[in-house]
């Protein structure tokens, strides 16, 4: 894992592992001398606060990183792959998340990595 970015590189070997909530909270803990258990409670009361923020329909904007917010699909039609028979999808809220700039650009950049390590570049 690069030290600057926290993001897996090849040297981890499975590059398709999650980072999971107990490893946020390790890596938080560690960082800040907190003991995990307070760590833990913090990170869970910092989720459960976005939770709450989205389920009241309100944007919840992170600056840097990006905004989660609900929107409400509309019904439409649409066609069973299988079968061909036209259904009908009813309406549905759902949760979207837009990255803000700097996250685009650090994942360009990932990208643009990529590119020159593989030749492509």
């Amino acid at each position: 894992m690069t030290q600057s970015t926290g993001i897996p590189d090849e040297s981890d070997g499975d590059l398709s592992r999650a980072r999971t909530k107990r490893d946020i909270v390790r890596q938080i803990a560690d960082e800040l001398g907190l003991t995990r258990k307070l760590t833990g409670q913090i990170v869970q009361r910092t989720f459960d606060a976005i939770l709450e923020a989205i389920v009241m329909d309100e944007r919840v904007e992170f600056r840097n990183f990006g905004v989660f917010m609900v929107k409400k699909r509309l019904a439409r039609k649409a066609r069973n792959p299988k079968t061909g028979e036209e259904i009908d999808v009813p309406a549905k809220y759902v949760v979207t998340f837009k990255a803000g700039k700097e996250l685009e650009a650090r994942v360009r950049d990932l990208a643009l990595r990529d590119s020159t390590a593989d030749g492509g570049g």
